[in-house]
């Protein structure tokens, strides 16, 4: 693993506990599965055995793992774990996978008329994405946020986790979401680093993301690289 150290990125420990919670959920590692020794794991991740040790703490109050002094450290995996990453659906073939991301472009615009209909506000804010998993390009996502929920945005402000960043900056909470998976060509204003060239087929997900009151904030498009990852939707 290399540390993600780009503006918006999680505190190193966290990146650490969403690696492992969505390795948990994955099935890669399995209930009662028992992790490296801590120094060992540390090397192996590139970390301090300070910043491994907070990573497992925080899976130790999650219910996520069982520390038992003198034998090591075990997963617990009775139920599916919800990290902050819970609602990205795509992981790696092989499961999991650390999302991070960058933005490659952020205005405020007329809504245009081949989204869906949603929001109060004519405008929304339009953000435009690289997705990595661990590291490796695997998805672009165009996002289109009701601008009734914020003037502007900051793009140095934003978390690489924008449902955190909705929740801690704007106090906007999104529970819920509609994902529509199908095929479409990647677009026109894809960049060098992503797989698919701009109009070859390649996997689609349109999502519409819901607050507590059914209404729909955003809309999003995600076009991903097969070849690097899959949707993947699991009930427990």
């Amino acid at each position: 693993m290399i540390p993600d150290t780009a503006p918006g990125a999680l505190p190193l420990y966290q990146q650490v506990s969403e690696m492992l919670i969505r390795d948990i959920a994955s099935g890669r590692l399995r209930d009662g599965a028992r992790l490296p020794p801590e120094r060992k794991m540390a090397a192996t991740l590139g970390l301090s055995v300070g910043t491994l040790r907070k990573a497992l703490a925080d899976l130790e109050q999650r219910g996520l793992i069982d520390r038992r002094q003198g034998s090591g450290n075990y997963i617990r995996a009775s139920q599916t774990p919800e990290g902050i990453y819970a609602f990205y659906r795509l992981e790696r073939l092989t499961g999991g996978g650390l999302p991070s991301a960058r933005i490659l472009d952020l205005q405020r615009r007329a809504k245009p008329d081949d989204l869906p209909g949603f929001g109060l506000c004519p405008d929304a804010h339009r953000i435009r994405r690289l997705r990595y998993l661990d590291g490796d390009v695997a998805s672009l996502e165009e996002i289109w946020l009701d601008a009734s929920h914020a003037d502007r945005l900051d793009p140095d402000e934003m978390s690489q986790s924008l449902y955190l960043y909705y929740r801690d900056a704007l106090d906007l909470w999104i529970t819920g979401y509609d994902d529509h998976v199908s095929v479409a060509p990647a677009p026109a204003w894809a960049p060098d680093g992503f797989g698919p060239r701009a109009g070859t087929p390649c996997g689609f997900v349109e999502r519409l993301s819901r607050t507590a009151d059914g209404q729909i904030a955003e809309v999003s498009r995600t076009w991903f690289d097969s070849t690097i990852a899959r949707y993947v939707a699991r009930m427990r």
